[in-house]
């Protein structure tokens, strides 16, 4: 894909970035809309990271801050722009988004809802933190110390792994009540 030369290219992929925000119909992460163009299209992530910034520049595209995430919605504008030129995205792509789209938003939806991540506070202390995200608002966050890099690992691995059964047990020890 050539950025500079080809104008139909340029246009065709900033719509079809407009279009999938206009299928999510919600706010979405960064990574999430990232995850999703790049499932759809073989655009690369600096020319995405190009196109969404000129979106925003020329306020299709609205960008906010949320518990440290990007998020990013269609705008009024946005809406209007895709609704005059969406027949310059082709059919084909146009039916993969789709088709395809149901299918990758949720896998994506999923891969982004469970997140750990460690960082270290000295050599041998490390924050680790947990939490389930639930439609881009943080429904559950754990913050715990591990004493070793390995440790840190760990807690990160079993989370993203068993966040599904770790979570309503924390709850439920949480609600109990003991006499």
């Amino acid at each position: 894909m050539k950025l500079n030369s080809d104008n139909q290219i340029l246009a065709e992929n900033k719509i079809l970035i407009l279009y999938i925000l206009s299928k999510v119909g919600k706010p979405i992460s960064h990574n999430e809309l990232l995850e999703l163009v790049i499932s759809i299209s073989d655009m690369n992530y600096f020319y995405f990271q190009q196109f969404l910034l000129d979106l925003i520049e020329d306020n299709y595209v609205i960008k906010y801050k949320n518990e440290n995430e990007d998020i990013y919605e269609l705008t009024p504008d946005g809406k209007n722009a895709l609704d005059l030129t969406i027949d310059i995205i082709p059919g084909i792509l146009k039916l993969m988004v789709d088709s395809r789209f149901k299918e990758n938003f949720n896998i994506i939806k999923d891969k982004f809802s469970i997140v750990a991540e460690y960082t270290p506070i000295t050599e041998t202390n490390f924050s680790v933190k947990c939490r389930i995200i639930e439609n881009n608002n943080t429904i559950f966050n754990l913050e715990a110390y591990a004493g070793s890099r390995e440790q840190a690992k760990q807690i990160v691995k079993n989370w993203k792994e068993n966040a599904i059964h770790i979570y309503p047990e924390i709850l439920h020890s949480l609600i109990d009540e003991r006499n």
